[in-house]
C-alpha cells in the first residue's frame, strides 16, 4: 500500500440530496457515501479538517481506510472526491467498501531510477515521459505506492514498455491488449556526439590514477 491505513470517524446521515448536502457543510462537516459490496449505499457526514488534511496528504485514493460509523467500522478505498473550484475545500467524498476479495482500479505514480546510468540521457538526451501514472487492476488489499522504471542501459531513441516493469503479484495493467510505452529517451540540441561523449569518459578515466599517484 501507498500509505498507511488511517481511520476517519463518521455519522450516519438520513437524509440526502442537494438540501441536505449543504446542511452537512454548514455544521463543519463533508457529505460522503459507502457503496459497494453488495450492500446499500449508506450516506455519511465526516470531519472537515480530518478529510481535509488525508486528502491533501498525498495517496488518498490509493490508500484503505477504517470509518467508524457510529461505532460500526468498515474499510474503505476512497474513489472520488470533489473539491470547491474557488477554496479547494473538499465537499463531497465517494468511498468504496472493500472485501477480502475486492478488486479495483487505480492509478499508480511511476518512478524512475538510475537516469546517471542510461547512455543517452548521459549524452544530453532527454527522458520524455509518456504515462506519468498506469491505471492497474489489483487486490484492494495489495496497491502498490508506485511502480519503478529503470533507465539503466537506456539510449537515444529507446522507448520503455510496461513488460520492462517488474509488477507485484496480482497487479495487471487496465490496457491489456498491448505493450504500452511508458517512457522514451529523445535527442536533443544540448546532446554532445558520442565520440565527444567518450572521449571525455577516457580523459576523466585516465586522470583518476594519475590524481592517486600524487
Amino acid at each position: 500500500m501507498s500509505h498507511d491505513a488511517y481511520e476517519l470517524k463518521a455519522e450516519a446521515r438520513e437524509q440526502v440530496g442537494k438540501g441536505s448536502a449543504r446542511a452537512v457543510r454548514r455544521n463543519g462537516k463533508v457529505p460522503a457515501v459507502i457503496y459497494g459490496d453488495k450492500q446499500p449505499p449508506l450516506a455519511i457526514a465526516l470531519n472537515y479538517k480530518d478529510l481535509f488534511y488525508k486528502i491533501h496528504g498525498g495517496g488518498f485514493l490509493t490508500t484503505i481506510a477504517t470509518i467508524d460509523v457510529d461505532g460500526k467500522k468498515i474499510q474503505v478505498l476512497p474513489k472520488d472526491f470533489q473539491l470547491d473550484p474557488v477554496k479547494d475545500f473538499p465537499v463531497h467524498v465517494d468511498f468504496l467498501r472493500i472485501g477480502k476479495d475486492t478488486q479495483v482500479n487505480v492509478d499508480v505514480p511511476v518512478h524512475f531510477i538510475n537516469e546517471d546510468k542510461s547512455p543517452g540521457i548521459k549524452r544530453g538526451g532527454v527522458l520524455n515521459i509518456v504515462r506519468h501514472e498506469v491505471e492497474f487492476h489489483c487486490p484492494a488489499n495489495a496497491i502498490p505506492e508506485f511502480i519503478t522504471v529503470d533507465l539503466t542501459g537506456a539510449d537515444i531513441g529507446d522507448s520503455i514498455h510496461i513488460s520492462a516493469v517488474k509488477l507485484p503479484a496480482g497487479v495487471k495493467p487496465v490496457i491489456s491488449d498491448r505493450d504500452f510505452t511508458i517512457a522514451t529517451v529523445a535527442g536533443s540540441s544540448a546532446m554532445k556526439p558520442e565520440t565527444e561523449a567518450t572521449a571525455e569518459e577516457a580523459e576523466t578515466e585516465a586522470a583518476a590514477p594519475a590524481a592517486e599517484e600524487k
